[in-house]
């Protein structure tokens, strides 16, 4: 009889420390991700960029240690939040990722969609320098690092859709807008990159675009 108990004790134990081990590997339910301008991630999931790996099936989990600029993703890996696994966004593709057309000066309402609404400190957007280097992934280097729209939110938790309207600032041509997500209450943020072309006119808004 001691023998037995003896046997189903470590038998418990075994299993117990199986699905410790289990639950302890880091489940991604994912938390949001860009509609307005449409970010690499949901051009990735809609199915309209091929070859984009395992992003395509959790477009919202580009999360990674906030902070940013000063900390942050490492520069070349801003796009996928320092993943290795969504490694794909960060890879500039000669230009070919679908850019959405914007105006300078416009404008323009910038939109999540949030599938966990996390207390947040706020969302910050910036845009690349004019002559940024479009052949390599981006840096820090190629942005201006002062945001052109912050919305602070002060420990609130937002709706499941977002918007922020906000002018869009004086480019001309293909551009990279980076969009950061402060998480209040943890050590990370959000982070999506979208394509954008900006034109001359003041032809649309972020309006055009629901995803």
């Amino acid at each position: 009889m001691l023998r037995t108990r003896k046997l189903t004790l470590a038998g418990v134990a075994v299993g117990a420390l199986a699905l410790t081990a289990a639950t302890s590997i880091p489940l991604a339910y994912g938390h949001g991700y860009t509609t307005a301008p449409i970010s690499r991630a949901k051009h990735c999931a809609n199915k309209t960029v091929s070859n984009c790996g395992q992003i395509q099936w959790e477009p919202q989990s580009t999360e990674g240690p906030k902070g940013f600029p000063g900390a942050g993703p490492a520069d070349g890996k801003l796009c996928s939040a320092g993943l290795g696994q969504f490694n794909e966004l960060n890879d500039q593709r000669g230009g070919a990722w679908p850019a959405t057309q914007v105006s300078s000066g416009a404008n323009f309402s910038f939109k999540w969609h949030l599938t966990a609404m996390h207390a947040t400190t706020d969302f910050k957007y910036y845009v690349t320098k004019q002559g940024w280097n479009q052949t390599a992934p981006l840096t820090r280097s190629a942005l201006d690092l002062t945001p052109f729209l912050t919305f602070p939110m002060n420990g609130q938790r937002p709706a499941a859709d977002v918007s922020h309207a906000g002018r869009l600032p004086n480019r001309t041509g293909r551009h990279m807008i980076l969009a950061v997500w402060t998480i209040a209450d943890t050590a990370n943020a959000f982070y999506q990159c979208s394509d954008v072309n900006f034109g001359s006119s003041l032809s649309k808004t972020g309006t055009d675009f629901d995803f």
